[in-house]
Parts: C-alpha cells; sequence; structure tokens
C-alpha cells in the first residue's frame, strides 16, 4: 500500500496494486460507471476552488544537459536502455534558461480557472468529485491539493498562458526530470518505490490513487521539483515524432510542427516503473481526456 500523511485518499482506500503502463496513453472505460454527480456537487466545486494554492517556480539554469537513451544492437530493454525506439540516440542539448512549476498544477487551480475562463467543468471531473464525496465522504480541502486531471491539452495551454506562463517543451520537461547527468529517474538510479513515487495502482472504477502535489519529497529531482515521476502523467507542448531525436536541433528544441498526439511525459499512478523512467516518451490525443493526465507551466527566464 502507498503510504503518505499527506495523501488522504491513498490512506482511506484499501485497494489492491496491479501494475498498468501505456506508450500511448488510454483512457479505457471503467467496468462500473460513477454515478452521474448532481447540481449539488457546485458546491463543492466551488469550495475546492477556493482551497486553491499557485505551485512556486524553480529556474533551471541554461546548458547542456543528456537528452533521450543510448541503444546498442542485441540491449536487453533495462531502466538503463530504451524502453522503445523513440528515444534513441541519446544527445546532448542545449537549453536557455526557464522556470518551471515545482508542483503539478492541482485540482484546486483548475477548477478555479475553468468557470474564470468561462470553461465547462468536464462530466468525469464532477462525477469523480462527487463519487469522491458521496461515496468516501473525502472533504474539499483534502482534494484541492490533488494534481488536476481529466485535463485536455487545450486546457492545460490555456491554463498555463492564463497564468502568463506556457506548457514545458519536452526537452525543458526532460532536464527538470533527469538534470544534466541524465538520471534514470528524477531522484537517481534507484529503482522505482513507494517511498520515491506514486505508480502501480489501478481500481475497477478508474478512481486515480493519486498524491497531494507537494507529497512525496523523497522522490524530487535535483532541482527540487515534486513527482515528475508517477501520480500523473504530465502534457508537454510538442507534438509527438518517434523519429524528431536524431534529427532535433541540438539547441532549444520544440518538436515537429504537426503531428497526431501530444507528448506526455513522467508515468502515472497506473504506471509500471519503467514507464517512469525520465526518459520515456508517451503520447496522447490532445482531447484526450484521461484520470492519468495532468501537466504542469514553465515560463521563458528574459535575459
Amino acid at each position: 500500500m502507498l503510504k503518505c500523511s499527506k495523501c488522504f485518499f491513498l490512506s482511506l482506500l484499501q485497494f489492491s496494486l496491479l501494475s498498468l503502463g501505456l506508450l500511448i496513453i488510454n483512457a479505457s472505460p471503467a467496468w462500473a460507471k460513477m454515478e452521474a454527480a448532481p447540481s449539488a456537487v457546485d458546491v463543492h466545486l466551488q469550495s475546492i476552488a477556493r482551497f486553491a494554492k499557485p505551485s512556486p517556480m524553480v529556474s533551471i539554469p541554461a546548458g547542456w544537459f543528456l537528452m533521450g537513451t543510448n541503444r546498442e544492437d542485441g540491449d536487453r530493454h533495462t531502466f538503463e536502455k530504451n524502453y522503445d525506439n523513440t528515444e534513441f540516440p541519446q544527445r546532448r542539448i542545449w537549453l536557455n534558461a526557464y522556470q518551471i512549476d515545482q508542483y503539478e498544477v492541482s485540482l484546486g487551480e483548475f477548477l478555479q480557472f475553468l468557470p474564470q475562463s468561462d470553461r465547462k467543468i468536464s462530466s468525469e471531473v464532477r462525477n469523480l468529485i462527487w463519487h469522491l464525496i458521496s461515496i468516501h465522504f473525502i472533504p474539499d480541502q483534502a482534494l484541492a491539493p490533488w494534481p488536476a486531471l481529466y485535463v485536455t491539452w487545450d486546457e492545460a495551454h490555456a491554463f498555463c498562458l492564463n497564468q502568463g506562463k506556457r506548457l514545458p517543451s519536452e526537452a525543458e520537461w526532460e532536464k527538470a526530470a533527469r538534470g544534466t547527468t541524465g538520471k534514470t529517474f528524477p531522484w537517481g538510479e534507484q529503482d522505482p518505490s513507494e517511498k520515491v513515487a506514486v505508480f502501480g495502482a489501478y481500481h475497477v472504477h478508474e478512481i486515480p490513487l493519486v498524491a497531494n502535489v507537494d507529497s512525496f519529497s523523497e522522490g524530487k529531482s535535483e532541482w527540487g521539483i515534486y513527482h515528475l515521476s508517477g501520480n500523473i502523467a504530465e502534457w508537454v507542448n510538442d507534438w509527438l515524432g518517434p523519429d524528431y531525436y536524431p534529427i532535433m536541433p541540438k539547441r532549444n528544441p520544440r518538436g515537429p510542427k504537426s503531428g497526431r498526439y501530444k507528448v506526455v511525459r513522467g508515468g502515472s499512478w497506473k504506471s509500471l516503473p519503467v514507464m517512469l523512467r525520465t526518459a520515456t516518451r508517451g503520447g496522447a490525443f490532445p482531447k484526450e481526456r484521461s484520470p492519468n493526465i495532468g501537466f504542469r507551466c514553465a515560463q521563458s527566464i528574459q535575459k
């Protein structure tokens, strides 16, 4: 069982764990659907939004870092070697200085943003919150620091712009996660465990077994950034280019000009351990609403 003093939901529910990870993130239908939320949920949505706390930002200095994975013919897939063919070759990439959110965008922040920008709160979010409140008696204040989820790429993009920020590029996300020396995981080379990340969980209702955005400090990156592996996978700005790495520019790459999927990074509460690697790449349709996908924002540092 995953343990964390700040993870109210994890301590309330005693569910069995089952590993699951997909390169293309997919919100498959639940076996048992949650009850449609009545209008009474609106009071709780507003209350959760009132508890919102914005994330501080962390500055990442300009410089080189190792992006991607080396491959040698005949290598077995391991944590150190590539899990799929889109990660190679490993290259030294230069990024200008930037800032990135220390925490994933919280559910409270997201619920605060949607009505302020005349956007509807999705039925998935409404139904989930009603289920958590009416069945599991989780208080509004405990839900506010959950990561935002069931977020489309467009909503994530719009949220960041509204805050005077933007979604990070794939390269910016990877540098924030692995530092300058190509760490296998944000915390280093040790295999994932319940002390450093939320992963490998599953429930029949598709109820996310997530942790508060400011929890699991032992799993933070060398820059002090939380939950870059597990908890909730994260949208970034780039289109997913399977053959992009060999041809990407060595300075400030921004991804292909078009594509079918947007890049999703970091693995989620449902992922296998290998999906938590800092080099692992995933993708999803931009309109996807998944209990596995949230986001964080970034910002360029002006010279």
